[in-house]
C-alpha cells in the first residue's frame, strides 16, 4: 500500500512548479529588455565585406579546391594505369596550391577597396593603404597593454 502524501507536500510541489515556470519566463523578458543593442561605429562596412568575400573566393577558394582535387586526379591516374605518379609529387603539387590559397586569402582581404565604388580589378593600389589601416587598428590594443605594464 502506498502512503498518502500530506496536503502540505503537494501544495509545495505545485508552488515550486509554478515559480519555476514564471522564473524562466521572467528571465527571457528581462534579458530582452535589459540589453540595449549598440551600433558599433568601427568595423568593416557590409559593402567592403562583400567585396572581400568575392575576392577571397577567387584568390583563395579556387586554389584550395584545386589543392584538394590534385589527390583525386592523382588517384584516378594511378589506379587506371595511365601514368605512375610518385606520392611526393602529389603532395608537393597540392601543397603548392594550398600555399597559393593562403597567399590569396591575404591578397583578397588587403586588396579590397573601402570606397563605395568597387575600384580596380586587381586592387593592388589598395594594399599599402589597407596594411596601414590594419596597423592602426592594433595600435590601441598595444598602447593599453604597454600602459598596464
Amino acid at each position: 500500500m502506498k502512503k498518502k502524501q500530506s496536503k502540505k507536500k503537494t501544495q509545495i510541489k505545485k508552488k515550486k512548479n509554478n515559480t519555476e515556470k514564471t522564473a524562466f519566463a521572467n528571465i527571457e523578458k528581462k534579458s530582452n529588455s535589459e540589453i540595449p543593442l549598440k551600433r558599433s561605429s568601427s568595423g568593416i562596412p557590409k559593402y567592403v565585406a562583400d567585396r572581400m568575400a568575392r575576392r577571397i573566393f577567387f584568390t583563395a577558394g579556387i586554389p584550395t579546391i584545386l589543392g584538394m582535387s590534385v589527390f583525386v586526379v592523382s588517384y584516378i591516374i594511378v589506379t587506371r594505369n595511365i601514368a605512375e605518379i610518385p606520392p611526393s609529387s602529389t603532395i608537393a603539387i597540392s601543397a603548392l596550391f594550398f600555399l597559393l590559397g593562403l597567399a590569396g586569402l591575404s591578397f583578397g582581404i588587403l586588396s579590397a577597396s573601402w570606397d563605395k565604388e568597387p575600384g580596380s580589378f586587381f586592387g593592388i593600389e589598395n594594399i599599402p593603404m589597407n596594411i596601414q589601416r590594419a596597423k592602426e587598428a592594433f595600435k590601441p590594443a598595444t598602447q593599453n597593454f604597454e600602459e598596464n605594464d
